[in-house]
């Protein structure tokens, strides 16, 4: 009996340490795909040298913006505003862009006329990114989604400048 009692055990060990290595491969095989997608982060100066070497492209139908989203891990905003200058930039040199910062991410959109196209969308800590229009169209709208609720944001044109919006609904998740 107690022969059967200690095999019992020894297997019941061997089977933890091999189920404990195989779910620590894994993990270590799946790396940032189980986390989110790695990048840097960038301090307020490097984003408003950025958005100072930056030129909008044409205003024709149909265009697509150069570049790609470029999401970066974000963080908690500080107090959230429904619209921001980008750090560093004097206000009123650059009305074609616009940084909007919300309790549920930060959004970067450009204008070219009346069009207008999201170039960045990063969110805040505790959310996740939903649905995007980023654009070039009459709106670019981003929903993050995450404890605190849903965040949308819409940003439209008008004079050739980002005019951003957002809602807050409920508990998403």
């Amino acid at each position: 009996m107690r022969r059967r009692t200690l095999l019992a055990v020894a297997g019941w060990l061997l089977a933890a340490l091999v189920a404990t290595g195989t779910g620590l491969a894994a993990v270590q095989v799946i790396g940032a795909g189980l986390t989110g997608p790695a990048g840097e982060l960038r301090s307020p100066d490097e984003v408003a040298r950025a958005l100072a070497a930056a030129t909008p492209p044409p205003a024709t139908s149909g265009a697509v913006p150069p570049g790609g989203p470029t999401p970066t891990p974000g963080t908690a905003n500080a107090a959230p505003t429904s619209s921001a200058v980008p750090p560093g930039s004097p206000a009123g040199t650059d009305d074609s862009r616009r940084l909007v910062s919300t309790p549920g991410g930060t959004v970067l959109a450009e204008c070219a006329g009346r069009q207008v196209w999201l170039t960045a969308w990063t969110p805040a800590q505790g959310y996740r990114v939903g649905e995007v229009e980023r654009g070039p169209d009459d709106d670019a709208e981003v929903t993050f989604h995450g404890s605190g609720g849903r965040i949308e944001v819409e940003v439209e044109c008008v004079a050739g400048k980002p005019v951003p919006s957002w809602k807050s609904h409920g508990d998403d998740d």
